[in-house]
Parts: C-alpha cells; structure tokens; sequence
C-alpha cells in the first residue's frame, strides 16, 4: 500500500527568500517534515556563489533538525539562466551553472537535480530552440549521473518557455534527451494552464512522473491550498490511481504575501493535503 501522500510532501524554502535558511528549516521540522525540496535562490543557495563547504553546512544544519534535502532547485526560469538560448554565450554559461549545480547537490545530500527546457526566441523556428535544449539537457544529465544524480525535468507554463509546457512535449523531450535518470516533475499548477490533467500526464509518462510540485491555482498562481480552484481531491485521488509513489512539494509563490509571513499558508496547504489524503471512512 502506497504511503499516504502527506506523508511524502517535502518541505521547502519556497517563499521564505526573505527569511533566514535556519527559520525555514525550523520551521519545516516543526511541521513534521523529514525532507526538504531546496531552491536555490539568494541569499539561500546562489549556486554562482556557492562553495562545497556551504553546501554541506546547509546539509549539517538540515541533518541537526532530523531533515535531509530531497531535491535541488537552482532558480532558472529567469533571465540570462537559459539552457536553449541562442546566444552561444550565455547557453554556455547556463550549461555550466547546472553542472554546478549538480556538484552543490551531491555536497547537499540531494538525490535529485531539478531542471527545465529553457526557452527560444518567438521570432525563431521553434525546433531550433529545441534542438538547443535537448542538448544541453543531454550534456546536464549525463554529468548529473556521472555524480550519482537523478534529475526532473518540469514542464513550464507557456509565459515561461516555449518548449517545454506539456505532457506530450515532456514525453517527446525524455525520448530524445534518452536519459535513464531524466524523470518529469508535474506541477499542477503548469498542468491546469495547458489543459493537461494528472491522467494525461501518466497516459504520457506512466512511471517517468517522479516529482510532483502540489499547489493551488486559478488555475495558475502557485498559491496555497483554498486560496485557487484546483480540484485538490481529485488530484491526490487521481496520483493514488497510478500508483505515484515519489515526493511532492508545495510551491508557493502566490501574490508576494506569503513572503511576509510564509508558514501560516503552508501549514493551512499541509492541512488541506492530509485531509485529501486521509483514507475513506469505509476503506479497510
């Protein structure tokens, strides 16, 4: 029997960028998380800043509240973070910061490198831009492996990529990346702007949806749970269908106040979650 998903949702540092990293972690243990999903973001984990040793006190200040780090996130749906850009410079460059960024997970602990398809420009054939990104995640992830790594690739919402935005488009990338540690991470918030439900995602995917980021929206935002309309019942119930087994994190980004005060909209998202993962009354 699969554990009950609130069991498996990871705690994480999004939302808390300006708040101290001991706060979040405090905070994440104290809500009985065990693994923490980590963003690196400044003044957290700036990867072109990082250095080993700041990647393992961040793993020893983890360890010391009973979590460890599940996944690493390095911030890189924003400018000039762009695997697919046609300009040779700065793809170079942004290749680089995730072969970086893969050496900062193994120092953090973390099993899994998180990653995206960049975008093209929009006055270009998109298959050039694809092409562009479907190498540099082959180079990525074979680095990524050759340290032992996993990595998700997570489709975006279309205002940020132009490749990568479906299931189908997620499915298409793993077959000619072909990567054996290349998994998709399914947000749910990407997958509501697309159209895409959790079933077409694993009529797409099946067992290669091996991270999920759980959050509410209208049907976008990335907000707490109760504060969007996604139908959170029927997510958890529909993930429990196909046997998801694997971590989930909630994402929250919302209209900015959840930085202000970041762990009341978590603690209410986790109590959502446990409440649409608890078993039937009936079920055995």
């Amino acid at each position: 029997m699969t554990t009950p998903l609130i069991d498996r949702v990871c705690g994480s540092n999004f939302s808390y960028q300006h708040h101290a990293l001991d706060r979040c972690l405090d905070d994440m243990a104290e809500l009985g998380r065990t693994s923490v999903e980590l963003w690196g973001v400044a003044p957290h984990a700036h990867v072109p800043r990082m250095s080993d040793a700041d990647a393992r006190s961040i793993r020893v200040a983890a360890a010391a509240r009973g979590l460890d780090v599940a996944c690493f996130t390095p911030e890189q749906v924003a400018y000039p973070v762009n695997i697919a850009a046609a300009d040779h410079d700065l793809r170079r460059q942004s290749i680089d910061m995730f072969r970086r960024a893969a050496e900062v997970a193994v120092e953090l602990g973390a099993p899994l490198l998180f990653l995206t398809s960049g975008r093209g420009r929009e006055d270009e054939p998109r298959e050039a831009a694809w092409r562009r990104s479907a190498d540099a995640l082959g180079e990525i992830t074979a680095y990524a492996a050759s340290l032992g790594l996993a990595s998700v690739l997570e489709p975006l919402q279309r205002v940020e990529s132009n490749l990568v935005t479906r299931a189908a488009d997620a499915a298409r990338m793993l077959d000619e990346v072909s990567a054996a540690n290349l998994g998709v991470a399914l947000d749910t918030v990407a997958a509501a702007a697309a159209g895409d439900t959790i079933d077409d995602y694993f009529a797409h995917l099946g067992e290669r949806v091996t991270h999920v980021h759980l959050i509410d929206g209208s049907p976008t935002g990335h907000l707490a749970w109760g504060d969007g309309d996604l139908p959170l019942s029927g997510i958890v119930a529909s993930l429990d269908a196909h046997g998801y087994a694997g971590l989930a994190t909630v994402e929250l980004f919302g209209d900015g106040h959840y930085a202000l005060d970041p762990r009341p909209p978590l603690e209410r998202s986790l109590r959502a979650i446990a409440a649409a993962s608890a078993p039937a009354p009936d079920a055995e």
